[in-house]
């Protein structure tokens, strides 16, 4: 592709982004990020549909249990799902980071320094991944422990998580090529990679383990292949010239201050997902205490309310590109808009997911782990989330909104309260008092809780992007005034 033709796409792309109407764009940016977010939850649940049936593989002679095994293989998806959490809370953080950066800077039309953040980002994370793989494995053991493992369910958490940490480099630094990929406004592209990788890992899942019977150890090299497939598919769209910004060693910063700010744009998301993780140790801990279908019955609701979140987060992510390249662009009534929108949206698909599924919380455990104890802990614990997804989408449209336009104190505040701030006083408090409803219940009260909060900074931001809008407005007729 000659320069002629790369500065035709690159005007193609700014006209695409800040001319188009915002819910025609929304949806079409957050489309491809939908399905790419289904799969992802979809293939996250096969492993733990295949865990919950296949688990201890091949049964040992001296296992005398295979059920309570069984049982113990689906809790360790939750122990892991820790670890997952905080390899992709470093992806997030320079992908986020990276991604929003270099966003407003093709905005702003300047595509070198785009092409400086990207590869900076890039880079970052696959040393950090390749750091994490080695440590982790050194000291494979006391972090399933400290993830929240029990000493029955640590044989098969040690298995799957062995796998986990030979892809970190690869989940790691895939999570910057998504980011960038979206915010590019090419949510195409990225969803190519992550279905992908994803429809892999389920075939994986039941060739491994229902055919092979290799249990959780088949999930883990499945898991792992699908994350190696997912992370050459994507690379291969900036290899190929696909993308505005360039990927080369060359063009990583050799100013450490660019570092730190990729840092701290992803701020909020290092803070999200490593709270997340965080909440998840601190979760099995509490689950623990009331044996392992307590912990297995957790992982299976948290992953279900995934899946049905997925959609809408899906949307929001394909409003984080139009906000942040529509701020660079000082198109301040499309941040606007699209925000209401995207909020609209995801508040009315996610009020009726929950209502629906309110009524169907025992046989949607049930499908993944027969076991009369973990359904009985599941369904209430499913109850409770379904709840509190109904005061999600404006928080979490709120913290997107901060982070795009880079205004990283809020956002950060924002990603720290439902993971965080809230959901750990919460957990303990109300495991303290109420037992094991309480566990059942904190997630939900600390959805309405961030809710709460998000609502003042919001209602004040998007005032003053109408104010903006109109001295803009005002000055563009000034101009054609004369």
């Amino acid at each position: 592709m000659n320069d002629q033709e790369m500065a035709d796409r690159q005007k193609a792309q700014f006209q695409k982004m800040t001319e188009t109407p915002i819910a025609p764009l929304v949806i079409k940016l957050g489309i491809p990020t939908t399905i790419s977010m289904l799969v992802t939850s979809i293939y996250n649940m096969a492993d733990t549909f295949f865990i919950g049936q296949y688990g201890a593989g091949v049964v040992d002679p001296l296992v005398t249990d295979v059920e309570a095994a069984s049982t113990s293989a689906s809790g360790a998806v939750g122990v892991v799902f820790g670890l997952m959490a905080i390899i992709q809370a470093f992806g997030f953080m320079y992908g986020q980071g990276s991604g929003s950066i270099s966003s407003r800077a093709l905005g702003a039309k300047e595509v070198d320094k785009a092409s400086k953040y990207s590869s900076t980002g890039f880079f970052a994370a696959l040393l950090t991944g390749a750091a994490m793989t080695i440590l982790g494995l050194l000291l494979l053991d006391p972090l399933m422990r400290l993830l929240g493992s029990t000493e029955t369910i640590l044989p098969y958490a040690r298995t799957y998580g062995l796998y986990i940490l030979l892809a970190a480099p690869f989940m790691c630094s895939s999570c910057v090529l998504n980011n960038v990929l979206r915010f590019e406004g090419q949510a195409a592209f990225a969803m190519i990679g992550l279905a992908s990788g994803g429809i892999i890992n389920i075939f994986g899942d039941w060739l491994l383990m229902s055919q092979f019977r290799m249990g959780i150890q088949g999930a883990g090299i499945s898991t792992a292949i699908s994350q190696l497939i997912s992370f050459s598919l994507l690379l291969s769209m900036f290899l190929r010239g696909k993308t505005s910004g360039k990927l080369a060693l060359r063009n990583v910063s050799k100013d450490f201050n660019d570092f730190v700010l990729i840092c701290k744009t992803g701020l909020p998301s290092l803070v999200r997902q490593g709270l997340t993780s965080i909440s998840t140790m601190l979760l099995n801990d509490r689950a623990g205490l009331y044996g392992d279908a307590a912990v297995a019955a957790m992982s299976i609701v948290n992953r279900v309310c995934f899946f049905t979140f997925a959609t809408a987060l899906g949307i929001g992510q394909g409003f984080q590109p139009v906000c942040a390249f529509n701020y660079g662009a000082k198109k301040y009534g499309r941040v606007r808009k699209a925000f209401l929108f995207t909020f609209l949206v995801g508040e009315v698909f996610l009020g009726v997911v929950a209502l629906v599924g309110i009524w169907f919380t025992e046989p949607l455990v049930r499908i993944f782990r027969d076991d009369p104890e973990v359904v009985r802990i599941g369904a209430l614990a499913l109850t409770a989330q379904f709840i509190g997804q109904l005061f999600q989408p404006l928080s979490v449209c709120t913290n997107m909104l901060f982070q795009s336009v880079g205004k990283v104190g809020i956002a950060t505040l924002m990603s720290m309260l439902r993971s965080g701030l809230f959901f750990l006083p919460v957990l303990l408090i109300t495991s303290a008092v109420l037992g094991l409803p309480g566990i059942q219940c904190s997630q939900g009260i600390a959805d309405i809780l961030t809710m709460f909060v998000a609502v003042p900074f919001v209602l004040r931001f998007l005032k003053e992007m109408k104010g903006l809008e109109e001295k803009s407005r005002e000055l563009e007729n000034e101009k054609a005034m004369g």
